[in-house]
Order: C-alpha cells, then structure tokens, then sequence
C-alpha cells in the first residue's frame, strides 16, 4: 500500500529510536530536583527549630540568672544561668552581669545542624 504509514517506505520521525526512553530521563531529573528541594527545606527547617530551642535556652537562664542577681533566688546568677541552659542541652557561652541589676546570656545549642551551631541571646532583669 501506497500510503500505509507502517511500510518500510513511510516517515519515521520520532519512533526511530532516538528519542527512547526521554520521557524516563526527564522523569528521574525531575525526582532529583524534588529530593533535592525537600532535602534542603527539612535542613532549614532543622535550623529553624534548633535555632529557638537555643533562644529559649537563652531566655531562660537569662530570667533565673536576674533572679539570682535580684536576691529572688540563690545562687551566683551566672552559675544559676549556666545549670539553667544545661539543662536544656545548651551551654553559655558569655554571661554579663550589665547595670541596673540585668544579665546578658547568650547560649549555643549542644545539638548542631549540618549549617553550624545555633546560638541564642538573651537580656532579662527590671525595665529600663
């Protein structure tokens, strides 16, 4: 037959092979680009919340060290801050007893995430 698309004579076009298995290719690119971008939105999300643990850590030894500087609690206000952030898995890593009876703490997580340490700052004692 003359116009029979299937004889040996008709066009071929895009079935003669070259392109085979594109559709495959392009379909595991596109699978790498999503792993990809969900890996790297868990890593930030990771940072996000070791970031605030870090910063409540902070709060917190900053509130207790105020309150041992004050005569609330006992204790050495920045020995008070450092038992504090510990036990929140953080360390201090400075501890500035600043004027009008305030503390200035700042913390670093114990946990790190594949971007660094996070770290946390934080001021408490009576207003200004």
């Amino acid at each position: 037959m003359p116009g029979h698309l299937g004889s040996a004579s008709g066009w071929r076009g895009a079935h003669d092979g070259r392109e085979r298995g594109s559709g495959t290719v392009m379909a595991a690119g596109l699978v790498l680009v999503v792993m990809t971008a969900m890996a790297v939105v868990l890593l930030l999300a990771q940072s996000a919340v070791l970031a605030s643990r870090a910063a409540t850590a902070a709060d917190l030894a900053a509130l207790a060290a105020a309150d041992a500087l004050r005569g609330i609690t006992t204790g050495e206000p920045c020995t008070v801050a450092s038992e504090v952030s510990a036990r929140h898995a953080a360390t201090v890593i400075s501890c500035l007893q600043g004027s009008g009876q305030t503390v200035d703490v700042r913390t670093e997580l114990n946990e790190r995430s594949l971007l660094g340490a996070a770290t946390g700052h934080a001021r408490a004692g009576p207003p200004p």
